[in-house]
């Protein structure tokens, strides 16, 4: 059964960094695209990087562009969202989601987010206060 299980959250200060990890099982990551998504309180649910090793394809949000990115690790299944310069409208639940496919679709851009499609994780709640 495939599974994702996010973890690293956590709350850290404006300006500070944080690493979230996404682990992948019942499935291998080695192929298929994985995006990162996030849900701040009150607001819809919103996909900010898609990465696909398969056709290189990749998606990322103007709300973290040059402050965020992704990253995996193919023998460990597991992949990674690096979050840099982090501001207070940074705070959210934090999940991992793939669609199965090879490419990153408007699956990983488009609202509102298919939460009924493909394998999700339970999140991870990220708090940026001073």
């Amino acid at each position: 059964q495939a599974q994702l299980v996010e973890s690293g959250g956590g709350s850290v200060q404006p300006g500070g960094s944080l690493r979230l990890s996404c682990a992948a099982s019942g499935f291998s990551l080695r192929y298929y695209a994985i995006g990162w998504f996030r849900q701040a309180p009150g607001k819809e649910r919103e996909g900010i990087l898609c990465t696909s090793p398969s056709d290189g394809s990749r998606y990322s949000a103007d709300s973290v562009k040059d402050r965020f990115s992704m990253s995996r690790d193919k023998d460990r299944n597991m992949a990674f969202l690096q979050m840099n310069s982090l501001k207070p409208e940074d705070t959210a639940v934090y999940y991992c989601a793939t669609d199965f496919g090879l490419s990153c679709t408007s699956y990983y851009s488009a609202q509102p987010v298919r939460q009924d499609v493909g394998s999700w994780g339970q999140g991870t709640q990220v708090t940026v206060s001073s």
